[in-house]
């Protein structure tokens, strides 16, 4: 083939998205025919449907049977600004950052929160904070899972079983495709669009008996909105964590969320779901390995996403437009929708390979993401 000619198979989906990522395989509108459309989320037969979301979230991740999950407004966001608007202040806080969403929770709770005993723990794109600066004796925010840099904290070994502080998770992108030490987390939060390929709306918060106590003993200095409100009267408000939601739900993205969970179940749990997100990141070092434009953003093989993997063009050669033309040139294609980088982060490409995406579409993707490359090159140096 020459490098001009362009690959003869193409990947069977080409939605390679960090969020809303892929759906599972095999997905179509009619996995939503019994959503409970034009039904109350209150009525007997809505809240049995959230219900059953929470209860099989907990089983497929092994979530302890003493902690609470509850589905909660505005997706991972919301989630996240409920857990730090109602837990924080009562402790120094330590936010370790190494991308985007991280600093947005630095930014919330030195700015917007504007509490005084704040550590912003923070690295660069590409690379993880020293994680041995945690203080035990202080309340912890991270994200599991750096979706915008493509770099994870490997494991929970820097948490001591001990704490005294709370340790709360955003893990959107890490939960359903990496191991999660629940009885090192107190609060973990998540969305419905990203490793299961859910629809927008909701979020998840999961709460260890540790986070139910600081809700119940502490109240914070600032007033809360009313979707943040967890307890009532002093104790926790036990609905919320039943599938009685704060608002209003969607009804067919909660039938999307129970299609999702069941796929998972159907193709061997947790420990499959892991599986399948490791083996598109091996296929993916296989393909760096063997290509001398492109790299990883993270340079350290233990920190390196298997979800929401990022790369940088080293091709000292390559116009700094480069990924922005290749993203478009897949695109144009139908070969791959949405892998430019996130705004933020430094120029280059993201490509979601969690655990809803074939290994076979990842390895499909290579010669057209070598073809796109070629392309681009040939046209810059057509315009010299």
């Amino acid at each position: 083939m020459s490098p001009l000619a362009k690959p003869a198979l193409r990947p069977a989906n080409p939605n390679f998205s960090s969020g809303p990522c892929a759906k599972r395989p095999g997905w179509s509108p009619e996995a939503l025919n019994g959503a409970l459309v034009g039904r109350s989320h209150r009525s007997k037969p809505g809240r049995a449907r959230l219900g059953q979301v929470i209860e099989m979230s907990r089983k497929l991740l092994g979530i302890p049977a003493d902690y609470r999950i509850g589905i909660v407004p505005a997706s991972d966001t919301g989630a996240v600004e409920m857990a730090l608007w109602s837990l924080l202040g009562a402790r120094g806080i330590d936010v370790f950052s190494w991308e985007s969403f991280g600093a947005g929770w630095v930014n919330d709770v030195a700015k917007q929160l504007k509490l005084k005993d704040v550590r912003a723990l923070e690295a660069k794109y590409g690379e993880l904070p020293d994680l041995t600066q945690y203080d035990p004796k202080r309340d912890v925010v991270f994200t599991w899972n750096g979706t915008t840099s493509g770099v994870r904290v490997p494991n929970g070994d820097w948490i001591p079983a001990d704490r005294e502080g709370l340790t709360i998770c955003d893990a959107t992108s890490a939960v359903f495709a990496m191991d999660l030490p629940w009885a090192k987390l107190d609060v973990v939060t998540w969305s419905w669009q990203k490793a299961m390929g859910g629809e927008a709306a909701h979020g998840m918060l999961v709460l260890s008996p540790r986070a139910v106590q600081r809700l119940e003993t502490y109240t914070p200095p600032w007033p809360l909105p009313k979707i943040f409100r967890m307890t009532s009267g002093g104790k926790i408000s036990e609905a919320i964590f039943k599938g009685d939601t704060i608002n209003t739900p969607s009804m067919l993205c909660v039938e999307d969320a129970l299609d999702g969970l069941l796929w998972g179940e159907r193709v061997g749990g947790l420990k499959a779901l892991i599986s399948r997100a490791d083996a598109n990141l091996a296929a993916i070092a296989r393909w760096v390995a063997r290509t001398d434009w492109i790299e990883f953003l993270a340079a350290d093989a233990k920190f390196r996403s298997s979800t929401s993997v990022c790369f940088k063009i080293v091709d000292p050669q390559a116009p700094a437009d480069a990924p922005k033309r290749i993203a478009e040139l897949l695109d144009k294609e139908g070969v791959a929708y949405d892998i430019d980088g996130y705004r933020d982060a430094p120029p280059g490409l993201r490509i979601w390979a969690g655990s809803t995406v074939e290994t076979a579409d990842i390895e499909a993707l290579f010669p057209w993401l070598d073809w796109a490359y070629a392309t681009m090159k040939a046209e810059t140096a057509a315009k010299v």
